[in-house]
């Protein structure tokens, strides 16, 4: 038995954050700490496990907020800046544990990794500068992990297909336009369910408030847990609208999941 595994939300913002620059909405003035989010990751531990669902733009501000010590895997979703830029942030994990820390996302996203951090994947330089130790696997399906199995589940992103993960009675799906069909099918008896939810009006490659509330009653996970939220959803006045079982994240929310055996 692995016991329960704890969820905490490092950032539920957009690729912006909220309060946004040069912003004087009312969210982006608000002196309620669940309107402040840094960028979108979230943190999961076990006994023996500290993985990372994305590094977010603003992974160094998080691990010190957080006292992240270790990161022993990170599981990317895909490669939009907002989700893969604090990867050189990882250089300090790998010194203090002396070996490349794993990273794992579809082989675009890997692929796309390599160019956009291109000095991490070059042969060392003779005047030895540091850059962080990974150590990348493309996923096509179910893998293990620490002892958990994890299972990636396609969703749209507008037109590019991008990776939710699925670990035990646990999902974290964000910036999805859209579930396919055959990914529902790996979503049932879920505990806990995250979802993006950008904002109220439509868009393009995202869910808003609307569409992910459709999505999440289709799913019907006990606990749904919005998150990627624009500067257009103030915490206060949104969650009065949400219907029981689901909820807005904030950053810093954090929260045990598991069932016996998982």
């Amino acid at each position: 038995m692995l016991g329960p595994m704890r969820v905490t939300f490092l950032g539920t913002g957009t690729s912006t954050g909220v309060p946004v620059p040069t912003c004087g909405c009312d969210v982006c003035r608000s002196d309620d700490p669940r309107d402040r989010r840094l960028r979108p990751s979230v943190r999961l531990e076990w006994p023996g496990a500290s993985v990372l669902i994305d590094t977010s733009t603003d992974l160094r501000a998080q691990s010190l907020r957080h006292a992240i010590d270790r990161i022993d895997a990170v599981l990317y979703t895909h490669h939009h800046a907002d989700h893969v830029l604090g990867l050189d942030d990882l250089r300090v994990y790998g010194w203090r544990q002396g070996r490349p820390v794993p990273v794992y996302g579809s082989a675009r996203t890997i692929e796309a990794l390599r160019r956009t951090f291109w000095y991490v994947f070059e042969e060392a330089e003779p005047d030895g500068t540091t850059r962080p130790a990974i150590d990348p696997t493309p996923i096509a399906g179910p893998f293990a992990l620490f002892e958990r199995d994890v299972l990636p589940v396609p969703v749209r992103h507008g037109r590019l297909e991008i990776l939710g993960y699925r670990i035990g009675s646990f999902a974290y799906l964000t910036d999805a336009s859209e579930i396919p069909e055959a990914s529902h099918a790996l979503l049932g008896d879920l505990d806990v369910l995250v979802l993006n939810a950008l904002r109220d009006r439509p868009h393009p490659t995202h869910l808003d408030l609307r569409t992910a509330l459709a999505s999440a009653r289709r799913v019907g996970a006990r606990r749904t847990f919005f998150t990627h939220i624009s500067h257009e959803l103030q915490h206060a006045a949104i969650s009065a609208r949400l219907p029981p079982g689901v909820e807005l994240a904030h950053d810093g929310l954090a929260f045990d999941i598991g069932r016996a055996g998982e």
